[in-house]
């Protein structure tokens, strides 16, 4: 059952509120604080939740005061008064603090939600899922359980909580976040990976630093790991020589997609991954091919179809494990239209029910929304 949204009623900001979506049951009101990107505030009245005009990065003062103004008009518009705060894992995002502060100066309870989980549940609020879901969320990064950078996740949510049945298989990122903006350094650390460290030096020519990264894998010095989805289309770019030094978001990864729709389809690169006992999805097998690749447009393609292909087999064993046959599909690596669209077929085609983002983005504007849902299913499990 799709949730039909709406736009805000002529007695409510337009300037305030972006989306309403109808929810599968009501409850106290909820203020949901959003993430760090592409930031918005979802206020809950009723059975209708209230999400914010797009804030946007809250890597500046500007937005951050942004944020505060839209959340107390938001409150003030729909008259409430909210009795529960959410926000995201993250304890330095300036999101959560303020969520933090906002509920202490108010004495109102906390709900922390995570990254991911938040992705899935607001795909579930959209859609009014209350049972168990499948939740494949793919993007560039959130903070795990663990406190490592997640991003290739495979869950099982339902209601407040949720399980990790399985990730991607964990990437070095050689300098931390800076390797998210130069997908040479995730090529490179995939070559290390791969016991090839000894070509980035030679294969990074034009990069001076080439030969530090290269020592810092070999040495283990400021290489985080994560198993996000959108590190590893860094990787491939920087390995098919596509894109070494991203100018804005998701660059590497856009060039690729269009890349592979240039050439065409063609048929995934047969053994190209494989999942172990762990439930951990490796494309070691495809990255070694697509390492020696010089023809971008065939490697692109190559690596879309393989990844779709992988993704499916993965979602698929867990969906007959669980005997669960809805899938959640969230996160900004679903803006890829190629991937959504191939992945979605092969998903059909074993009997699953995709379900994806509908009147909210795939990417972390949605993040808020999901927070709310879960702080209210919170509620529900209290009572």
């Amino acid at each position: 059952m799709v949730c039909r949204g709406r736009k805000p009623d002529p007695g409510l900001s337009k300037h305030t509120i972006n989306t309403i979506i109808a929810l599968s049951c009501a409850g106290p009101p909820v203020l949901a604080c959003g993430a760090w990107l592409k930031n918005t505030v979802c206020v809950t009245r009723g059975n209708e939740a209230y999400v914010s005009q797009l804030i946007g990065d809250l890597d500046s003062a500007e937005a951050r005061t942004t944020l505060d103004d839209t959340a107390a008009r938001l409150c003030n518009e729909l008259d409430v008064q909210p009795e529960i705060v959410a926000h995201d894992l993250h304890p330095d995002f300036y999101s959560t603090q303020f969520a933090q502060t906002y509920a202490a100066q108010r004495g109102l309870p906390v709900v922390a939600v995570q990254h991911h989980h938040a992705h899935i549940a607001a795909i579930c609020a959209e859609q009014h899922i209350n049972d168990a879901v499948l939740g494949l969320a793919l993007d560039g990064v959130g903070l795990g359980t663990d406190n490592t950078p997640w991003g290739g996740e495979l869950l099982c949510a339902e209601g407040v909580g949720f399980e990790r049945l399985g990730h991607l298989a964990p990437l070095c990122m050689p300098g931390g976040d800076r390797a998210a903006r130069e997908p040479w350094r995730m090529a490179a650390a995939v070559l290390f990976q791969l016991g090839r460290g000894d070509e980035i030096a030679q294969r990074f020519t034009n990069q001076p630093g080439a030969l530090t990264v290269a020592t810092m894998l070999q040495r283990n010095l400021n290489c985080p790991v994560t198993s996000s989805t959108g590190r590893l289309f860094d990787a491939v770019a920087g390995l098919l020589g596509v894109n070494d030094m991203q100018s804005f978001e998701a660059q590497a990864a856009i060039q690729l997609q269009e890349l592979a729709q240039r050439h065409g389809q063609i048929a995934p690169l047969e053994g190209g991954w494989w999942i172990d006992e762990r439930s951990v999805l490796d494309f070691s097998p495809l990255l070694a091919v697509l390492a020696d690749c010089r023809d971008t447009g065939y490697g692109a393609a190559l690596f879309h179809a393989t990844l779709a292909a992988g993704l499916a087999e993965w979602v698929g064993r867990a969906a007959h494990q669980r005997n669960i046959a809805d899938v959640a599909l969230g996160g900004g690596c679903f803006h890829n239209d190629l991937l959504l669209r191939t992945l979605s077929g092969r998903l059909a085609a074993q009997g699953l029910r995709v379900l994806t983002a509908g009147q909210m983005q795939p990417n972390d504007s949605a993040i808020s929304l999901g927070q709310a849902w879960v702080a209210l299913q919170s509620i529900k499990q209290r009572i």
